[in-house]
């Protein structure tokens, strides 16, 4: 049995990736032999929320609880450790699923729940480019009433034939969120200027909110991962997705260390702080585009 359900594989000239049913994440992106995604055994469940869609919100809220424009809702408890719901409500949904040999878009619907009123229809396309992959998302309000939601995705980036400590990352941010033993936001505090200038990755150890992202003139954001040989991947995100969680894992699978890079659109607790949170009203559609690509 493959945990991760149906796999979907995609195929453009030397660009290869594997996207599994299960959370519509993306599992595997190659350029020639190259991993550009940390792989992990195809008989393992997706570990660490490995490129998983993280809907209608990313990250975690405190104790599941939420005050929903006046109402106060209760969301099961999904993070025992830390007694949070984390990750949204679609991380174990088995997605329907469209495909061409360089694209799929995966379909999931958000139903109403304990903790979350609303009928929200969700997808996500990826679409191989030359240099790797374009990702559009899109979530539509099918409720009566305007639905609060933000997104995120949970995507491990590497650079597959180089020491993963070798390469330097660089994040383009101006703040950083401090958090408490929960993994909850208490406060804010600028980045070191080492962060955005690049670190090297053995030297790193994250989980980390940032925000207040520097774009580049056609108004996407840049993160990046670099080799020694010049060569770089690079992660972007559109508009709308305004937070990037970074987090430097030692327990990934097969892997000493990995790193997520996790574009999103509202940072941990945004129920409660009310931060990227977007009220879609009844029939809207809100589309965000994110991706990777290397050079």
């Amino acid at each position: 049995m493959n945990p991760t359900g149906i796999q979907v594989s995609l195929r453009r000239g030397d660009v290869t990736a594997q996207i599994a049913q299960v959370g519509a994440s993306l599992r595997a992106l190659r350029i020639g032999d190259v991993d550009l995604i940390s792989p992990y055994p195809l008989d393992q469940p997706t570990p660490g929320c490995s490129g998983v869609v993280l809907a209608p919100w990313p990250n975690r809220i405190r104790d599941g609880r939420w005050n929903d424009d006046g109402t106060d809702r209760q969301l099961a408890i999904t993070e025992p450790k830390f007694g949070n719901a984390s990750h949204g409500l679609l991380r174990f949904t088995a997605y329907e699923i469209e495909q061409t040999d360089a694209a799929a878009t995966l379909r999931a619907t958000i139903v109403p729940q304990t903790g979350y009123p609303y009928l929200i229809e969700t997808s996500v396309t990826y679409a191989l480019t030359d240099d790797g992959v374009a990702v559009t998302h899109t979530l539509t309000n099918r409720s009566d009433a305007a639905a609060p939601v933000a997104l995120g995705t949970h995507p491990y980036v590497t650079i597959g034939d180089v020491d993963a400590h070798d390469l330097v990352l660089r994040v383009p941010a101006s703040t950083a969120f401090e958090t408490d033993e929960r993994m909850l936001p208490t406060g804010t505090r600028p980045v070191e200027a080492a962060l955005r200038d690049g670190i090297r990755l053995g030297d790193a150890k994250l989980d980390t909110g940032f925000t207040d992202l520097a774009r580049d003139p056609d108004g996407r954001v840049r993160h990046s991962l670099t080799a020694p040989d010049g060569r770089r991947l690079t992660l972007w995100q559109g508009e709308g997705f305004d937070f990037v969680q970074v987090y430097t894992a030692t327990n990934y699978p097969g892997h000493d260390l990995a790193v997520a890079i996790e574009p999103m659109t509202a940072p941990a607790d945004a129920f409660n702080s009310g931060l990227g949170v977007r009220r879609l009203a009844p029939g809207e559609t809100w589309t965000l585009d994110w991706g990777i690509s290397l050079g």
